[in-house]
């Protein structure tokens, strides 16, 4: 099982120097942009010219401003992935399906907290760019792996990670649900749908 979500976690595209050094300033220039200004300061345009590169640029490497806010969220994604792959149980490898599911879904919801616009941002920027998204990928496998003795794990994969969707859980919020009370929705369900056997 790890092996395979290790291989989804090693993909990560070759850069020349030149190319990761404007990598490097751009997501830097989009940091402090929206450090002062929050979303709403994150256009293409201003951090091309924040970063003293050509909108191009900005545009060939990060595609759209969803790309460019899903690399700004890379780094904190990718420390949550090596837990899942190297980490102690149960969020790490040695725990039951539901364990390493309900540890998942716990980490990534506080992860979800700290960073909600920029991860709604990201994932609602374009149709369907959450889908896009390498963390996506490598969440869905994670589950799809961890469902592997449920019937169709692939589809449960994709309704377990709509309970987490940015957008779903920021309208929630606004409705005066609070982050204690998904949390316990969210554990609830994942005991139902990846071990319907488990008795509280």
């Amino acid at each position: 099982m790890n092996d395979e979500l290790l291989q989804v976690l090693r993909r990560a595209p070759r850069e020349r120097a030149d190319a990761a050094r404007n990598r490097s300033r751009v997501l830097e220039a989009a940091g402090r942009l929206f450090a002062e200004g929050g979303v709403a300061a994150l256009t293409v345009d201003a951090v091309a010219r924040e970063a003293g590169v050509g909108k191009g640029t900005v545009f060939r490497r990060f595609g759209d401003k969803s790309g460019l806010v899903s690399a700004l969220l890379d780094q904190r994604e990718r420390e949550l992935q090596e837990a899942v792959v190297f980490g102690a149980p149960p969020l790490g490898p040695g725990a039951p399906p539901r364990e390493r599911a309900r540890a998942f879904f716990d980490a990534y919801l506080t992860y979800l907290a700290d960073h909600l616009d920029l991860v709604r941002l990201s994932e609602t920027a374009s149709p369907g760019a959450r889908f896009r998204i390498g963390a996506y990928v490598f969440w869905h496998r994670h589950l799809v792996l961890l469902c592997a003795d449920r019937p169709d794990p692939d589809h449960l994969a994709h309704v377990l990670l709509g309970m987490v969707a940015a957008d779903l859980n920021a309208e929630l919020l606004a409705q005066g649900m609070g982050w204690d009370r998904i949390r316990a929705g969210v554990a609830s369900a994942v005991d139902t749908l990846v071990d319907p056997s488990y008795l509280p």
